[in-house]
């Protein structure tokens, strides 16, 4: 068995309770062993009187009963005197089976006198049975007395088990008073056989001898018996045989020994009253000496209690003062060790954290008064203590130079952070001009990736300032629909051209939180292309839920195993504190630390085939109607900052949101739309069957030489598909005008209108790459073989809401 663990409470208790449980065992073997005998002397009373004086009257009744019975055999006619000893015998048996039946004789009775009791119910159950065989002389006069004998043998026995008394001398009396008994009852069985003998006129074959053996053992039963007796009723013994019907009735047993047949003229009378007399006599001394055996052991089973309550009392009182003892000084170690572990625990759950965290809201704290002395007493727990104080001291200046060294290393963060965020805005700024300066297709493409990539190191930089603790820079002033956060989200990662925008129900995001979600969903994209195969799609769809807004973001990668799931789930439902060592999650960190401070919840599950699918719950305080796709307000007729703003930091994902189909557009299939004047590559667009342009590509002018294309293609990169699509939506937006002009007259008499000058798409050069970014000419066709509802003339612009730049 192993002990070391246990608390201290359950080893102070083992230590008391071996020694005490083994006084208390002692003691109660002790009180048993002498209490047992006193129970049983009390009980003699209850034996004597419930199963004793019962007894011997069935024994009484059954030898008077024989003897008549005999008598009847002998003769020829039925005995009316039989019968009534018959009912005299039945009375007495049913008194017996009372007392046997009863709880108070059994409660007595030992396991020996139990079984007794059981053998002599089953003898007397034989006694209808063996008057009926009477009855009808079915046995002869032998028989009858064997058939009586065997019933008083029984009872004899029993009455032999009652003799258990703890004292000796107690015991010898009853037994001989038992033998004394049995003498009477040989001197009965005498008696019966005579009585027979004399009814038929002669010894029947062994009657003699039966009867000389049967006078004989009575003669050596009763010495025996009278030898144990105490000398009062030994001298009680002798007086009575000393009587004259003693007398005579030993000398008839000598004649009749001696005598081989019956003796001519023997004198039945005499004998008969001299039997009586000595039976009853007899009697009356067992009586009396079984009700002096009773007094006796009253007195001594009151001595062996009061013996016993004594030596209890004391071993009682012993075993208190022991138990009190072992509790006081167990109580004493265990409230000095459990004080010493109360403060261990108070410090490492309550006190320590206590201090850091009032630390890291600036607080000032006082080592001396965090971790105060405490005296424990001056043994061994004592020194422990006191280690413990300078242990508690040191935990607590170790805590407050951590938390200082920590508060300095965010700072440090923090000043690198706003470092890094003012020149990436400034780089933001600088190449948002330039890119709307350059024309050069090549040259823009350039432009646009060294934006995606500063847009990425924004996002780098915002995380040091999320590890830090400050909350970043970036916001709008008004709603943002929710599929431009995403396509915003989609712009900051690397793998952009691997993600697919699905079904995005319409919803908006208010502008407070609209840069922190951007964030946090552009980590958990990255988590999704990166731990995924590279030829494998990341999907994102989002849906309004009861409660809020739900975005999921689905990959194909092998997913993670329950323990690592629930792990992640964990930390990203309860916001950590930033560890060093554990820089293989800071995604997980950050996305934590956004999605705590608007209240958003996130959930990581497995997806079906594989993979992941983390669940972004936007809740219902944050999301708002869908905005208006072109600006509203006042200054909708006004294209400012913010309005160019949102639309760099979307131009990677942007796309037109899907409109009603409207039908009734027809284009005429040979419409040319020409481009805005100006544009270095002129593009000539003849209209489709629908109305739409198909774009044809066309070499600049000469002051601008184009770089040598190879002879043999090689792959196509994303960005030169970007300024395709491009070109191919600029021309598709002028050629649905165009369209819409031949179908008013009105509006073809007013002239043409520059897409650039009336805000349209080609006024960005950015816009609309399908499938995050990555373009595709087969789903912008898609989308422009779409019906939509007539434009104006001067189409909205397809940029979002505005932008606050902190």
């Amino acid at each position: 068995m192993n002990t070391r663990d246990w608390p201290i409470r359950a080893k102070l208790t083992a230590l008391v309770i071996g020694p005490v449980t083994g006084l208390l065992a002692l003691w109660i073997f002790a009180t048993t062993l002498t209490f047992g005998p006193a129970l049983d002397l009390l009980a003699a009373r209850t034996l004597l009187y419930d199963l004793g004086r019962p007894g011997e009257s069935v024994v009484t009744e059954l030898q008077r009963e024989r003897r008549l019975s005999v008598v009847q055999l002998a003769g020829d006619t039925a005995l009316p005197a039989l019968a009534e000893q018959r009912a005299r015998t039945d009375r007495s048996i049913a008194e017996l089976r009372r007392h046997v039946d009863g709880e108070k004789l059994r409660d007595a009775a030992d396991d020996l006198l139990d079984a007794r009791l059981d053998q002599l119910v089953s003898a007397l159950d034989a006694l209808p049975a063996g008057r009926g065989f009477i009855d009808g002389r079915k046995v002869d006069q032998a028989g009858a007395v064997g058939l009586y004998s065997g019933m008083i043998g029984s009872a004899f026995q029993t009455f032999a088990a009652m003799a258990t008394l703890p004292d000796a001398q107690l015991n010898r009396q009853a037994l001989a008073l038992t033998g004394l008994g049995r003498s009477r009852e040989l001197l009965g069985q005498a008696d019966a056989l005579l009585a027979g003998a004399v009814t038929a006129g002669r010894y029947a074959e062994g009657e003699h001898e039966q009867l000389v053996r049967t006078i004989e053992n009575q003669r050596f039963l009763a010495e025996n018996a009278v030898a144990d007796l105490p000398p009062a009723e030994r001298t009680g013994y002798q007086r009575l045989t000393e009587g004259e019907a003693f007398v005579r009735l030993r000398a008839l047993q000598d004649t009749l020994v001696r005598a081989r047949d019956l003796p001519a003229g023997f004198d039945i009378r005499a004998w008969e009253t001299s039997h009586t007399a000595v039976a009853q006599g007899l009697r009356d001394f067992e009586l009396r000496g079984a009700d002096t055996l009773t007094e006796r052991s009253v007195p001594m089973a009151v001595q062996i209690l009061v013996r016993l309550a004594a030596a209890g009392l004391l071993g009682l009182v012993a075993i208190v003062v022991c138990v009190l003892v072992a509790l006081r000084v167990g109580r004493s170690l265990d409230r000095r060790l459990t004080g010493v572990r109360t403060a261990a625990l108070e410090m490492a759950e309550h006190r320590l954290p206590d201090v850091v965290a009032r630390l890291r809201r600036g607080e000032e704290v006082d080592v001396a008064r965090e971790a105060p002395e405490l005296d424990h007493g001056g043994d061994e727990i004592g020194q422990v203590g006191r280690a413990f104080n300078e242990v508690r001291r040191t935990a607590v200046q170790a805590a407050v130079d951590e938390v200082t060294l920590r508060r300095g290393l965010n700072e440090v963060f923090l000043n690198i952070a706003r470092r890094s965020q003012g020149l990436v805005h400034r780089q933001l700024a600088l190449l948002d001009r330039l890119e709307r300066r350059t024309e050069d297709p090549d040259e823009l493409a350039g432009l646009f990736q060294v934006d995606h990539l500063a847009t990425r190191l924004r996002r780098h930089a915002e995380d040091l300032v999320i590890l830090a603790g400050a909350a970043p820079g970036r916001g709008w002033r008004n709603p943002v629909a929710a599929v431009d956060v995403v396509r915003g989200a989609i712009s900051e990662v690397e793998s952009y051209d691997r993600v697919d925008v699905g079904e995005v129900q319409p919803a908006g995001v208010l502008g407070r939180a609209v840069g922190d979600l951007i964030h946090l969903l552009a980590e958990l994209i990255e988590n999704a292309t990166v731990f995924s195969p590279p030829g494998t799609r990341v999907d994102i769809s989002g849906r309004t839920v009861p409660g809020g807004y739900t975005v999921e973001i689905t990959d194909r990668g092998l997913g993670m195993s329950p323990t690592a799931l629930a792990d992640a789930n964990r930390k990203l439902s309860h916001a950590p504190e930033f560890d060093p060592t554990d820089s293989a999650r800071l995604g997980h960190f950050v996305v934590a630390r956004l999605a705590a401070r608007h209240g958003v919840r996130i959930e990581l599950r497995r997806a079906a085939p594989g993979g992941i699918t983390a669940a972004v719950f936007v809740p219902s305080d944050l999301v708002t109607a869908e905005p208006a796709i072109g600006p509203t307000g006042p200054d909708a007729d006004r294209p400012g900052r913010d309005d160019r703003r949102m639309a760099k930091v979307t131009r990677l994902a942007t796309v037109p949101r899907t409109r009603a189909a409207r039908p009734g557009r027809d284009r005429p299939e040979s419409a040319v739309v020409p481009l805005p004047a100006g544009r270095p590559s002129a593009v000539e667009t003849p209209a489709d069957g629908d109305g739409l342009p198909r774009r044809v590509r066309r070499r600049g002018p000469a002051a601008r030489p184009r770089p040598v294309v190879a002879d043999n293609p090689a792959h196509r990169p994303p960005e030169e598909a970007r300024r395709a699509m491009s070109a191919l939506q600029a021309g598709t937006a002028r050629g649905r005008r165009d369209g819409s002009r031949a179908a008013d007259p009105s509006a073809a008499r007013r002239g043409p209108t520059s897409t650039a000058a009336a805000g349209g798409p080609a006024a960005d050069p950015t816009a609309a790459p399908d499938r995050a970014g990555a373009p595709s000419t087969d789903a912008a066709r898609t989308r422009a073989a779409e019906p939509s509802p007539p434009e104006p003339a001067a189409a909205p612009d397809q940029r979002t809401a505005t932008e606050r730049d902190a």
